[in-house]
């Protein structure tokens, strides 16, 4: 069998020392070295509009790619792309950088100066597990090729505001418009998507927590494939079970996620965790809901001004609904958007309880009237956000988020930045 390789590497000397390595490696064939992270990206995500079968098996990063440092990138790559392995080239082959390279989602970790054998053990490596997730994805028919599908986070400003009702809305319009849509719950204490859906299962998200290699078989023993069309993944019955979900196995899931479904529509509540924050940081949407009175909205602003903070997502990359809205109330979405600086939408969800409170009451507001101005806005405001059709670019094509750069990821978690930001 015949293994593609693609290196990645900004130092030309760098970059030619390996390509003469690799010519070597017996069914090697090593493509033509990229010089920098965006090359990299734009050529795998060209590759993969084509077909799953034109990536290349092996990606090899060198520690001096750029602008996007090699950890960031390879995590980036690894979430986009599951089905490629990916290995780091580094001076540094010490147990420290092992780990956050493991963490990030590297194969293989690989010293320099490059010495023949290892480098042919490694390649080896990253190329069997690649054939294994290949065949993996190739057992279902409505395993996606390419790059993987769009994620969107709706987060609360705080508890009350309709951040949950506002997710599944989201997650049903699209089902209804024909996109194959997971629909899962981050608010890991205090979630609610089971109830509103009139849902029970003994699977939630915490019983991926612990998996390295969410295969598309593990992936669908704890998700729930209701009547609605939707892959409900659930927070834990046992609320103490959400410990479990850290940053670590939110980007797992996460990927996991984004490589079957075209769209990943996550609740995250309204608390700030290590889980939730890393999934609002790799989203390529990041919604918050409000409601127009003081509180909320000084509830959302903090929130946004900490996602600012952990290097999650700049407040401009922040999408706000104002939920429950009249033409009466003081405080409009005008005031809402200079008040927390983020990017407002055209439109606002109505204040109209009574139509909603007899689906509520009886957990099923996917039962929820056509007719409903609540149900109608939210529907018009998941076009609006572009929910409903296949994005114009290539599926799962990085935000703008975090540093304002194309990829919002970090090398460490942000709860992790946050410490390291306290101890300084």
């Amino acid at each position: 069998m015949t293994t593609r390789i693609l290196p990645a590497a900004g130092d030309p000397d760098a970059a030619r020392a390996i390509v003469a390595l690799l010519s070597q490696l017996p069914d090697a064939e090593p493509a033509a070295p990229v010089p920098d992270s965006t090359t990299l990206l734009d050529t795998l995500f060209r590759l993969a509009a084509d077909s799953l079968d034109e990536l290349p098996e092996v990606v090899l990063v060198h520690e001096r790619i750029g602008p996007v440092p090699a950890l960031e990138l390879i995590r980036e790559v690894a979430l986009r792309f599951p089905a490629v392995g990916v290995v780091l080239i580094s001076s540094d082959a010490g147990p420290a950088l092992f780990s956050a390279a493991m963490d990030s989602g590297a194969r293989g970790l690989i010293g320099l100066p490059l010495a023949y054998e290892e480098l042919a053990a490694r390649v080896h490596a990253a190329a069997q597990w690649s054939a294994g997730v290949r065949r993996h994805l190739g057992r279902g028919p409505e395993a996606p090729a390419g790059p993987g599908g769009r994620v969107v986070t709706v987060t609360g400003a705080k508890g009350g505001v309709g951040a949950t009702f506002t997710a599944v809305q989201f997650a049903l319009a699209a089902a209804a418009a024909g996109r194959r849509t997971a629909l899962v719950d981050l608010d890991l204490q205090a979630g609610d998507v089971g109830s509103y859906l009139d849902v029970q299962f003994r699977r939630s998200i915490a019983d991926l927590a612990g998996i390295q290699d969410i295969s598309p078989r593990v992936l669908q023993d704890a998700v729930y494939e209701d009547r609605t069309g939707l892959a409900l993944l659930l927070a834990p019955a046992d609320g103490e079970r959400g410990e479990e979900v850290d940053e670590r196995a939110a980007r797992h899931v996460i990927g996991a996620l984004r490589a079957r479904y075209e769209l990943v529509v996550i609740d995250c509540g309204s608390q700030v965790t290590g889980a939730n924050a890393t999934a609002v940081e790799l989203a390529d949407l990041a919604v918050m809901v409000t409601t127009p009175d003081v509180v909320a909205v000084r509830a959302a602003k903090r929130t946004v001004r900490m996602w600012e903070r952990l290097q999650v997502r700049k407040a401009e990359d922040t999408t706000m609904v104002v939920n429950r809205w009249s033409r009466h109330t003081e405080i409009q979405p005008s005031l809402i958007e200079k008040i927390t600086k983020t990017r407002p939408t055209r439109t606002p969800v109505p204040a109209a309880f009574k139509e909603l409170q007899a689906v509520v009451d009886a957990g099923r507001v996917q039962d929820l009237d056509n007719r409903s101005t609540v149900k109608q806005a939210l529907w018009t405001l998941a076009g609006e956000l572009g929910l409903l059709a296949a994005p114009d670019a290539p599926a799962g094509s990085p935000a703008p988020a975090g540093s304002g750069s194309a990829l919002a990821l970090r090398a460490a978690g942000p709860m992790a930045r946050l410490r390291r930001g306290r101890e300084g």
